[in-house]
């Protein structure tokens, strides 16, 4: 596994031993980067960026490397912990990184702990409770930045629409992975 793009192309990142945690495919996170650069979620200076369920840090860090100047990583698992930590520091990124060792729902319930407002949101939970997710989306909507952009990672076959506070924009499949990406209701980011 490595970082796909930015300052930080082709250095490697280290995964759990444990199979807990499924990290994202390094042409999946290319891909999605590759769509929001051309969304321009990086034009506008260093955006700050929520990775809820972070795994090893992966899509995080692929949008530290590729300009976000700051962001704060939710993570439970141990294993997974200590990928994200080594991650971090053997990339130099530990000073623009949050790491936070509580369940999504836990660090959703007290936002003042997570900082914000947030331009990017990255979500890639275990794809067995899709619809436990969902309702957690409706929580991060008040973390939004203007024009904001919310990407859901989740197993394909499952069709999504709106989500309470957040329009379905793009979906786009890649195997057995879809994301999903989404935008605040009420202010919509480019097409």
């Amino acid at each position: 596994m490595r970082v796909t793009g930015g300052e930080l192309r082709s250095r490697r990142l280290v995964a759990p031993k444990s199979n807990a945690t499924r990290p994202t495919q390094d042409r999946v996170r290319e891909a999605l980067f590759s769509i929001l650069g051309s969304r321009g979620v990086f034009d506008d200076g260093p955006a700050r960026v929520l990775d809820l369920y972070a795994g090893t840090g992966a899509l995080a860090i692929e949008a530290l490397s590729r300009g976000a100047g700051h962001a704060v990583l939710v993570e439970k698992g141990r294993d997974a912990l200590k990928a994200i930590h080594e991650n971090l520091a053997e990339l130099g990124l530990a000073t623009r990184a949050t790491v936070l060792a509580v369940t999504c729902e836990k660090a959703l319930a007290a936002p003042a702990r997570l900082g914000g407002p947030f331009d990017l949101v990255l979500v890639d939970p275990p794809y067995v409770d899709l619809p436990a997710v969902l309702r957690l989306l409706v929580a991060v909507v008040p973390l939004l930045a203007p024009g904001a952009t919310l990407v859901l990672e989740h197993g394909t076959g499952t069709k999504l629409a709106d989500v309470e506070g957040l329009t379905l924009e793009d979906s786009r499949v890649y195997g057995d992975t879809t994301l999903a990406l989404f935008a605040s209701a009420n202010l919509m980011t480019h097409s």
